[in-house]
């Protein structure tokens, strides 16, 4: 069987390293808010090149409280794109703000910036680029477009840790950068954490204050907040990882180019990669209208895939209430019709590679 994602083999070559760096934070006896979230903070903000990062339980609540601490409220409306992840637009509706809905770039699966003016109102607060499956938004025309209209910015980086555009890193662009550290994604712990990284030491300080229960001094509450804090044995095993993260990432794209040079079907759209972007390809998706029959073919070849998304955010029963009826989001519908997630992570070996692109041709 060949799986989506083998945590069992990355953890058997660092075994050495993350058995010690749990043990010592069983040993220090500080599991809550410890050394090793504030070392992660530090090294993460480090490697952005930013003064704050801020620890919190989910990349979920990363996008919740970054916007909760830029100010995003009742009544306000955050433009998103409707082909990722329930948790973009889920947070919006959690702070009673509306999602608005753009479509995307069939090429990238990204919101497409061309598309994103026309739906800006008065009530706009917000915009949440989403670089899926690791490849950067069009940054650019985002940051001018907000510019302009004096909007903030909330990167979801859930799936793009180290992702590159213009050689600047995806999360810098914006007012806030939001990561998850699901076991899935290209840098990952043992369970849910995420971290929010910001230029911006006013944005940090509210994080911090909203992830704790809104408090700075124990049993002393100065606004509602949330329980919210990166776990510390969770941080420990991402310190571990972090150091590593480029070379994840460079073997990721080394396994996307041997998929390119695999698959031969007519019949299958490729992901590509944009002029001046770096893809971590945390995920290798591509698109064919016989895409069911590649699925079934894979999984008679005990080869895992699997359908990231298979219904866009603006047709789901959660956000009925947010229908306008003069929604034209084909693109999303398309993607979401023949999308098909292959296997990808840094240790899938190229002659696996080579076994899924031959059953993927050979498929009929």
């Amino acid at each position: 069987m060949i799986p989506m994602v083998d945590l069992r083999r990355q953890y058997n070559i660092l075994k050495t390293e993350i058995d010690a760096a749990i043990l010592n934070v069983l040993n220090n006896g500080q599991f809550i808010l410890g050394p090793d979230v504030s070392e992660l903070e530090r090294e993460v903000a480090v490697y952005h090149g930013v003064p704050c990062a801020i620890g919190v339980a989910s990349g979920t609540d990363a996008l919740l409280l970054a916007l909760a601490a830029c100010g995003i409220g009742e009544g306000d409306e955050v433009i998103t794109t409707p082909f990722t992840f329930i948790a973009t637009a889920e947070v919006i509706s959690l702070l009673h703000a509306k999602p608005v809905f753009v479509d995307i770039c069939p090429d990238t699966f990204n919101i497409d910036p061309q598309k994103i003016e026309r739906k800006i109102t008065r009530r706009t607060k917000a915009i949440i680029p989403v670089h899926l499956f690791g490849h950067p938004a069009e940054m650019d025309a985002i940051v001018t477009l907000c510019r302009k209209y004096h909007l903030k910015i909330i990167e979801d980086c859930a799936q793009s840790f180290g992702a590159l555009y213009y050689g600047e890193k995806v999360g810098t662009f914006g007012d806030a950068g939001c990561f998850s550290f699901f076991p899935s994604k290209n840098l990952a712990g043992y369970g849910d954490g995420g971290m929010v990284i910001t230029r911006n030491e006013e944005t940090a300080e509210k994080i911090k204050l909203l992830r704790n229960h809104g408090s700075e001094t124990k049993y002393y509450h100065k606004v509602p907040g949330y329980n919210s804090r990166l776990d510390e044995i969770q941080a420990a095993i991402i310190r571990v990882k972090l150091r590593m993260i480029d070379n994840f990432n460079k073997a990721r794209r080394g396994n996307a180019d041997i998929y390119r040079a695999s698959i031969t079907r007519d019949d299958i759209v490729l992901p590509m990669e944009m002029a001046g972007c770096r893809h971590v390809y945390h995920q290798f998706t591509v698109r064919s209208k016989k895409r069911d029959l590649i699925m079934a073919s894979l999984i008679a070849n005990n080869i895992s895939s699997a359908i990231y998304y298979p219904v866009p955010l603006h047709r789901q029963e959660a956000f009925a209430c947010w229908k306008t009826g003069d929604d034209n989001l084909i693109n999303s519908e398309i993607c979401a019709a023949e999308v098909l997630s292959l296997p990808m992570f840094p240790e899938l070996e190229e002659k696996e590679i080579l076994h899924i692109s031959d059953v993927i041709n050979h498929a009929s």
